[in-house]
């Protein structure tokens, strides 16, 4: 067993210990190899529970963020979800790897770049916009969930009408030093 999956272990005990309790998601944080999505300089930390700078001057959630908000989700294998804000790809992999349809959108060329690149040898199949998420991807809608990796000032209507009546979207609402995770279902 080498460094990193003993530390992807050790980082599922944590996320346990701090209520995630979804063993999908759990299975999930376990296989998806973190390493793969942060600098070089910074994949010693990469099975510590921070968020870690990635290129563009954005960063990779902490792995807790990624799975609480995954769980809120409720993913169930083979759902369409939409994804703003694809980042490095991290939570995006976890997506694919709980067995959704991803799409995902990310603002900046440079990190949409990247993370196909990253999924393309990764061997997952998933459909990317380098595009201002805000519109969302009325192309493929309805989704069953949509996830929003980035705070909002509020709820984007326009993202709620691609959302499926029943579907479920993870957001969080807020100015830039204070945020409230929202979970809205459609009726």
């Amino acid at each position: 067993m080498d460094l990193y999956t003993l530390r992807r272990e050790e980082l599922v005990i944590t996320l346990k210990k701090l209520g995630i309790k979804d063993q999908n998601v759990l299975d999930a944080i376990l296989n998806v190899k973190r390493e793969n999505f942060v600098k070089e300089e910074f994949k010693k930390y990469a099975y510590d529970n921070i968020a870690l700078p990635i290129n563009s001057n954005q960063t990779i959630s902490q792995p807790y963020t990624v799975a609480f908000m995954t769980e809120q989700l409720a993913v169930t294998p083979g759902e369409r979800i939409l994804e703003i804000g694809t980042g490095s790809g991290y939570q995006t992999a976890v997506l694919a790897e709980m067995g959704a349809e991803v799409y995902s959108i990310e603002r900046i060329k440079e990190l949409s770049d990247e993370a196909e690149k990253k999924f393309y040898l990764m061997g997952y199949k998933i459909k990317f916009k380098n595009d201002d998420g805000t519109i969302g991807w009325e192309e493929y809608s309805p989704f069953d969930k949509i996830i929003v990796t980035a705070g909002s000032p509020g709820l984007p209507k326009i993202l709620l009408s691609q959302l499926k009546a029943g579907g479920r979207m993870v957001i969080p609402v807020g100015t830039e030093s204070v945020q409230e995770l929202m979970v809205i279902k459609k009726l």
